[in-house]
């Protein structure tokens, strides 16, 4: 018990879900089964601003307060304290001091009906469980009588580490005017202390002085268990039963857990301190949690005579609610009843407001799939083929799971398989330290504008930039806000230098203003895609997202070439070549590989098929010359290895290589659209890598901030900035956008391109090699593409694709084929979203094999028995 003063700030009871945000960070090896919360009841943490500030006093009030407002037996009632780390151990134990001080007031204040408390330690060091035999608290069996009450205690003999204690006492205690007769009391208590250390210093240190260290991924794995237990309970008929939880951190909001990972990382809500200086501790826990994603729902503190709630009411004012507990007797001896009970108001009027933002928050998500199909217009879906049951409410997200709410009120952690549309790349770890440094940026700077200006975050990602990406042939770094207008740029940059490079056709367009004496047109590839904004559209080949009806200026302004495809079919890597090459095959080209890599070898170079295919590409660019010789290629386009919304498809590097020789033989500038592809999505800082060749210009934006914030960039060689240099303003790049290189993107993304590139933040990279290891067990991908209803399979960094095998209206982009295998996958955790029967997969470059390899387990049983199903159909229909 702490003498001195203490304030609360109260998470959300939904935040239990913070609980899988956090379990996934550090228990990403066991993804094999999906992990759920609650959310029948409320669940709150308390924190505090420092250690020794009262949180167990307030747990204890509020035990008292919830418990003494039932109307039991017409309902029964459940309290539930869980106190995950306790150190000072047996000699500290907060959870038994809950228990104590409930029952002592319990005495002090009878209720009408009777409760049934228990306090229990599931796991303690050596040390600790020792000391409790030697106090004789263990080793054996003892009844006392307290209160009215059987206590009963259990124990046991310890060796080394951690041991399962189990020790356990409980106590009957009998209302005024309950029933002699009754069996088993209809409210209870129930207190548990997960783990605990018998030295009393930060637990990190306890853990390892007494050789008992215990991981996150285990403290959490038994908090969800003890939730679980504790909310559904060993009663049979829980309808009517109203429950509340409180968990209680150890020491302050940013002090170590046991494994030495701050508890702000793990839990949520906080306690603070009403002494002086404890204005200014009080809110930098808040801050320290709101920046964590957590809701606040109360501050509570002691008054210290300092008035000290006046600057905080006016800080939290239409933020949280703020309460002053009265003064805590300094007397030891005091049993604090009296205390208790002249706080109750106090304690009843937090309990209330807890209670009622719970009631609040779980109507608003039951009411969040109605509203959504109501007021939402979502992109790229047929909103007739969305019901209200099949929106997903996602509560929140860490690292690579999104916390999606069921309707029948649990939380279950998905794993987000469309890495948020491509652009997702934290975990949980980087994920707040992104938040961090966008809460920074944006206090330091806000948004400033960008031309003739120049700022540290903008300065530092450019000169990143130029050092990775752009490292040996790009000179400049041009910002805009989204990959689309990356592209519109790079064309505006690649046309000019086209035409500086050919001085006859620019003076025959600086002889005519409006240039219609010239038809410039882009070199590019069938399957393409590079955006939806007008001028991106044209550069790609007719599509699904150019038709008449989505595009009705659509032209298609270039010659969009058929390339030859790669990928996993019957455990071969195979080359697919176009129907218009199979023609020119000489009988002796190489269409079948080994491995991956064997496709990547620039010993092809001097193939047959190399031959073939620049064959082809020169008969293709002859084609386009007309007689009045006005019809240009201006700028090859390309996505380098794998086209994204095209439908996954790894074009041959041996054919994008060719062609990016020949154009640049020609001085046709080379643009790389790896808006997609770019910063390890496919294994390697740039896909540009690959390829072994470089651009004129390239495409960056997606996994560039970490997928946390838009931001792109085209980067430029030194050869297209001079095409636009010169006297007249005129002659300048006039395109721009008032949010170009925001200071709070350009941080995000130098955190984001720093922390993929460091081997001591990402796992997976390998120094040497400056590449990903492989992410996607290859046995496992090889058995994927052996299954009859699989078609092809690409596995590439941090993408698996896998094409069903359909035909007809089940083939394409408008498919729905994929439909019932991605409702079982999204019951098994793993959140998918297909294009038609093409569905994938895309972790972030720092995810964990071991997950990776969970998922494709999952999608390998599903994708086989979805195959069972469509024969079984297939057989039934015949």
């Amino acid at each position: 018990m702490s003498p001195t003063a203490a304030l609360i700030t109260a998470s959300f009871c939904r935040r239990v879900l913070k609980q899988s945000y956090f379990l996934h960070r550090h228990h990403r090896r066991r993804l094999h089964s999906v992990i759920e919360y609650p959310l029948t009841h409320p669940i709150y943490t308390i924190w505090a601003s420092n250690t020794s500030l009262g949180k167990t006093l307030v747990s204890a009030g509020l035990s008292m307060s919830f418990l003494s407002s039932s109307s039991a037996p017409f309902n029964s009632k459940r309290f539930v304290y869980v106190k995950p780390v306790q150190t000072g151990f047996p000699d500290d134990s907060d959870s038994r001091l809950v228990y104590r001080k409930f029952s002592e007031f319990f005495t002090y204040k009878p209720l009408p009906f009777s409760v049934f408390a228990s306090n229990s330690v599931l796991k303690a060091s050596s040390p600790a469980a020792n000391a409790v035999l030697r106090n004789g608290m263990a080793g054996g069996s003892l009844r006392t009588e307290a209160f009215g009450a059987e206590v009963i205690e259990k124990g046991g003999n310890f060796g080394g580490g951690l041991e399962n204690v189990h020790w356990y006492e409980e106590r009957k205690l009998r209302g005024s005017e309950s029933n002699e007769t009754e069996s088993f009391p209809a409210s209870q208590i129930v207190c548990k202390t997960m783990y605990a250390w018998k030295e009393a210093v930060s637990p990190h240190l306890a853990a390892e002085r007494e050789e008992a260290i215990v991981g996150d991924a285990e403290v959490l794995h038994m908090l969800k268990r003890c939730l679980g237990n504790g909310l559904i309970g060993a009663s049979s008929n829980t309808e009517d039963l109203e429950v509340m939880c409180v968990i209680e951190t150890a020491g302050g909001v940013a002090s170590p857990g046991p494994s030495g990972s701050l508890q702000c990382d793990l839990y949520r809500n906080s306690c603070g301190d009403g002494r002086l200086g404890g204005i200014s501790g009080t809110i930098s826990a808040y801050e320290s949690l709101k920046l964590r994603g957590y809701d606040v729902a109360a501050v509570i503190f002691e008054d210290h005579g300092l008035v000290n709630e006046v600057p905080l009411l006016s800080y939290f004012r239409n933020r949280v609610p703020v309460f002053v507990l009265p003064s805590i007797p300094t007397d030891m001896s005091d049993d604090l009843m009296s205390w208790f009970d002249k706080s109750q108001m106090i304690f009843t009027s937090l309990k209330d407001i807890m209670l009622s933002n719970f009631q609040k928050r779980m109507q608003r998500l039951h009411d969040m799939p109605k509203k959504a199909c109501d007021i939402f217009w979502w992109p790229f879906t047929q909103h007739k083929l969305v019901p209200e049951e099949k929106v997903t409410v996602i509560d929140s997200r860490c690292g690579e799971n999104f916390a999606v709410h069921k309707s029948c009120n649990w939380i279950s952690q998905q794993f987000d398989a469309c890495a948020s549309w491509w652009t997702q790349g934290p975990d949980a770890n980087l994920q707040i330290e992104l938040a961090r440094d966008m809460g920074y940026t944006a206090a330091r700077y806000g948004h400033v504008m960008f031309p003739e200006n120049v700022y540290e975050p903008a300065l530092e990602l450019a000169e990143i930039l130029l050092e990775g990406v752009g490292k040996g042939w790009a000179s400049r770094v041009y910002f805009s806000d989204n990959g689309s207008t990356a592209v519109e740029i790079a064309l505006k940059m690649a046309f000019r230098k086209f035409l500086s490079d050919n001085k006859v056709l620019l003076d025959l367009v600086n002889a005519d203003v409006n240039g219609r004496c010239l038809d410039l047109k882009v070199l590019a590839l069938q399957g393409s895609y590079h955006g939806d904004t007008l001028g991106a559209m044209e550069a790609q080949a007719p599509s699904p997202y150019t038709g008449f009806l989505q595009q009705p200026w659509y032209r298609g302004r270039g010659l969009f070439l058929d390339p030859p495809t790669v990928s996993m079919s019957d455990d071969i890597w195979e080359v697919a070549l176009p129907q218009k090459m199979q023609s020119g095959k000489s009988g002796h080209e190489c269409l079948s590989f080994n491995s991956r890599d064997e496709i990547f070898k620039r010993s092809r170079d001097g193939s047959d098929l190399a031959s073939l295919y620049a064959s082809f590409i020169l008969q293709e660019l002859h084609s386009l010359s007309d007689s009045n010789g006005l019809s240009h290629i201006g700028a090859l386009i390309i996505e380098p290895v794998i086209q994204g919304a095209g439908g996954m498809q790894m074009i041959d590097p041996l054919y994008q290589r060719i062609l990016v020789r020949e154009c640049k033989y020609r001085k046709i500038p080379v643009i790389f659209d790896e808006v997609f592809t770019g910063f390890w999505r496919l294994g390697r800082e740039s896909a540009a890598e690959m390829l072994y060749c470089q651009p004129d210009i390239a495409c960056f934006a997606k996994l560039m901030t970490g997928g946390i914030i838009p931001l792109a960039v085209t980067l430029a060689s030194d050869a297209v900035f001079e095409a636009f240099t010169g006297d007249s303003k005129l002659k300048a790049l006039l395109h721009g956008h008032s949010y170009s290189a925001h200071a709070m993107g350009c941080a995000a993304a130098v955190k984001s391109v720093k922390w993929f590139k460091d081997s001591n933040t990402n796992m997976n990279l390998i120094s040497e090699s400056r590449s990903l290891q492989e992410l996607w067990d290859a046995a496992l991908v090889s058995q994927i593409s052996l299954l009859p209803a699989v078609h092809r399979v690409v596995a590439l960094g941090t993408l698996c694709a896998i094409e069903l095998l359909a035909e007809g209206s089940n083939a394409g982009y408008a498919s729905t084929y994929a439909s019932s295998l991605l409702k079982n996958l999204r019951e098994d955790g793993i959140f998918m979203r297909p294009l038609g029967n093409v569905i994938y997969m895309m972790c972030g470059p720092c995810t964990s094999p071991d997950i990776c390899r969970s998922l494709l387990e999952k999608v390998y049983d599903r994708i086989q028995e979805f195959g069972l199903h469509k024969d079984e159909s297939a057989v039934f229909a015949a």
